[in-house]
């Protein structure tokens, strides 16, 4: 179970105001990208680029850009405190499970082939 409290957030009309302006930005950087169609190709990438920094800019800026943020620190510290296998012992389990594949694989193989003799030639007597 989770130690830690529950946080409600209150989200402010600023906030708001700021995940409508990201969104602005974004759907007016896809507009503006086809709307210079006639334009070389550089500059309607430029364009694109420029709105979607502005928008991931404005979001970031926000409090769901903070939480993402901070979600994405917390998730590195975690990763720093995985203990990673050495590879001596990574080879090792990728040869166990080979094997068992194989020895799966092997005791399916010769259960189907069993069902098979005893349904097709003993029970319903087709011989091939």
């Amino acid at each position: 179970m989770s130690t830690q409290p529950q946080v409600q957030t209150v989200t402010t009309g600023a906030d708001k105001a700021k995940l409508a302006a990201a969104a602005a930005l974004l759907i007016g950087s896809l507009v503006a990208f086809y709307l210079l169609g006639q334009k070389d190709m550089w500059l309607r990438v430029v364009v694109l680029l420029i709105g979607l920094g502005a928008a991931v800019g404005v979001y970031f800026s926000s409090e769901s850009g903070r939480q993402l943020i901070a979600y994405g620190r917390e998730s590195v510290r975690e990763v720093k405190k995985v203990v990673w296998p050495t590879r001596k012992e990574a080879g090792q389990m990728t040869g166990y499970v080979f094997a068992f594949v194989v020895v799966m694989a092997l005791f399916l193989w010769v259960t189907d082939k069993t069902l098979e003799w005893v349904l097709y030639d003993l029970i319903l007597g087709w011989k091939r």
